[in-house]
């Protein structure tokens, strides 16, 4: 399977001037996407026979510590001076603490979000440019205002912006209209649908991925359009739940769904694939679950960017015991507990490769079109996926 580009560096551009920082939450993604930039870089530059010096990291290292009275603060201890700057963030890492008077504290997203701005001030205006790749959307679920509320992501995309970031990099935004309130500023959102799909191949090899016998359904009309994708790339039926809520009403910072209807083909002996962008408490879609398996479908694969189980893990794992679901398939975009990994239903998709593209391209102003769409990439997988089944191969879905 070809790769996303031929080559990877361009020796032609003076790309020793990348750099990435990966603030704490992040550290562990942050390993991963480096470990690809620096063999490729490697690679290259064996491969060219210039004499240019080889890269152990193209990381470098950052802190912020705090006082005991709460107050943060941002250290780099490498020099940024003229580099094209990086930087990771997971504001959804609530696995992190900070001592504040004697107490131990979760880091909320808010911390998260003070601790980048902390390391662009510390950064000085010194970078050539910046870069901040923030997978999940600081307040991307307050992108909207409905009377007197605020607008947490758009004032995020201001400041940012103000602060002289010159691109976001993003992952399945909650609502990428956002984008709109910095206009002038570069804003990408990338789906994992590739990574996604190659993960359910290799965890379920005997699946059939044909319109007879698998269907895709949204599991509201708010996530049709990622539905809509996968249904249209794979040639199969697409359903969809309506969600009716009471608007009137507010219980844990959203408005009750009345009622949860079904709205598609019968999906009797097919197998379902649900695509979401989020999986918080989880009630909606192990509902959506028991009404197709009351109508007597096959198999359900429960997919989201970000799987967050906010409220823990043991109402799935009835369910699954209960036979509602066959698997949840997520991204590593964001912290998930290792009890949530240890899950015989949980399969993890990894994004790190996908991203180390994604920021080789940006650094070199590549096109990013085959990122962005990877249409062609998921045609390849599927048809060597099936051609494999004829004659018992095994299908090398990690090859690129």
């Amino acid at each position: 399977m070809k790769p996303f580009f031929e080559s990877i560096f361009n020796f032609e551009k003076e790309v020793s001037n990348m750099a990435i920082i990966a603030l704490d939450g992040a550290k562990d993604l942050g390993d991963k996407v480096d470990y690809y930039l620096t063999n490729w870089y490697n690679a290259e530059v064996k491969k060219s026979g210039k004499k240019i010096p080889e890269k152990k990291t193209f990381l470098l290292k950052n802190v912020c510590p705090r006082f005991t009275t709460g107050d943060g603060k941002g250290m780099i201890n490498d020099t940024v001076r003229g580099k094209d700057l990086f930087i990771l963030v997971d504001v959804g890492n609530y696995s992190l603490t900070y001592n504040m008077f004697g107490v131990d504290n979760r880091m909320s997203p808010d911390d998260h979000y003070a601790d980048l701005k902390r390391i662009i001030s510390a950064a000085g205006g010194k970078a050539k440019s910046m870069t901040v790749v923030m997978p999940s959307l600081y307040g991307g679920r307050q992108h909207r205002r409905n009377a007197r509320e605020s607008l947490d992501c758009s004032q995020m995309l201001h400041e940012l912006e103000t602060m002289g970031v010159t691109d976001v990099i993003t992952f399945d935004a909650h609502d990428p209209r956002v984008q709109n309130a910095v206009p002038l500023m570069g804003f990408d959102n990338f789906m994992p649908t590739y990574q996604i799909l190659k993960a359910l191949l290799k965890a379920f090899p005997d699946v059939n991925i044909n319109k007879d016998g698998f269907m895709i359904v949204s599991p509201d009309e708010g996530a049709m359009g990622r539905n809509v994708y996968y249904a249209s790339v794979l040639g199969t039926d697409l359903g969809m739940f309506y969600k009716r809520r009471d608007y009137s009403t507010i219980v844990n910072g959203r408005n009750p769904i009345v009622a949860h209807e079904y709205i598609g083909n019968d999906v009797k002996g097919k197998d379902i694939f649900v695509a979401d962008d989020i999986i918080a408490t989880g009630d909606s879609m192990l509902k959506l679950c028991t009404e197709l398996k009351e109508q007597g479908c096959g198999k359900i694969f429960l997919t989201a960017t970000y799987a967050l189980f906010t409220e823990g893990v043991a109402k799935f794992e009835k369910a699954y015991q209960d036979g509602l679901f066959t698997a949840v398939l997520s991204t590593n975009l964001t912290y998930t507990p290792q009890e949530v990994k240890d899950k015989e239903w949980f399969v993890q998709a990894d994004m790190s490769k996908y991203m180390a593209y994604i920021i080789s391209a940006v650094d070199q102003n590549k096109s990013l079109s085959t990122l962005l769409d990877p249409h062609d990439k998921i045609n390849e997988l599927i048809e060597k996926f099936n051609a494999s089944k004829p004659q018992q191969l095994t299908f090398d879905i990690d090859e690129e």
